[in-house]
């Protein structure tokens, strides 16, 4: 199952469904990894899954009592967060067809670490997993204006988060794990 934007009541009733859920932040274009991952705890922990992507190009505006979050984007020429969450919800019924879990698909907006720390709050999340970041200069200009989304998670809130490395590790022997 997903959704895209419930109303407060569906919203609620799926926060009811959800409870002790294990929550997956996702890109599209993600190494398989991560999914897999959370979909292997999320069966040994009998807990359904529950897909976040963020889209960082919107900013949340305010939020009702009842929940309902309003955003606003960044830049009023772009779509870009619905292209990609329907991306992402195409690649993740693919590999959750016939999985047999519970699942549902979220977008969030605003700051991924905050956005993801409220979700978890509001289902009483049991774990939170999230990737690396892959290696490059332009994620390491990114991580260094926003930080690493894992390492804000584990100082801003009490839940357990799983960090699942993209990419094969750095050799010991390498000086540089971000090399230009």
């Amino acid at each position: 199952m997903s959704d895209t934007a419930p109303t407060p009541e569906e919203r609620e009733l799926q926060n009811t469904q959800l409870q002790k859920a294990v929550i997956v932040a996702l890109r599209p274009g993600q190494p398989p990894r991560v999914l897999a991952e959370a979909m292997r705890y999320a069966t040994l922990l009998s807990a359904p899954l529950l897909i976040v992507h963020v889209d960082v190009t919107r900013f949340v505006t305010f939020e009702d009592p009842d929940g309902m979050v309003h955003s606003a984007p960044i830049d009023l020429n772009i779509d870009t967060g619905a292209e990609e969450f329907a991306e992402l919800r195409a690649e993740v019924e693919k590999v959750l067809a016939g999985s047999g879990l519970t699942w549902t698909a979220r977008q969030l907006v605003g700051d991924p670490a905050l956005a993801i720390k409220h979700l978890a709050g509001e289902v009483d999340a049991q774990l939170i997993v999230v990737g690396t970041r892959s290696r490059g200069i332009g994620e390491s200009i990114r991580e260094f204006f926003t930080g690493s989304v894992a390492a804000r998670l584990s100082h801003r809130q009490s839940r357990p988060i799983l960090v699942v490395p993209l990419e094969e590790p750095v050799p010991d022997t390498q000086k540089e794990i971000w090399p230009e």
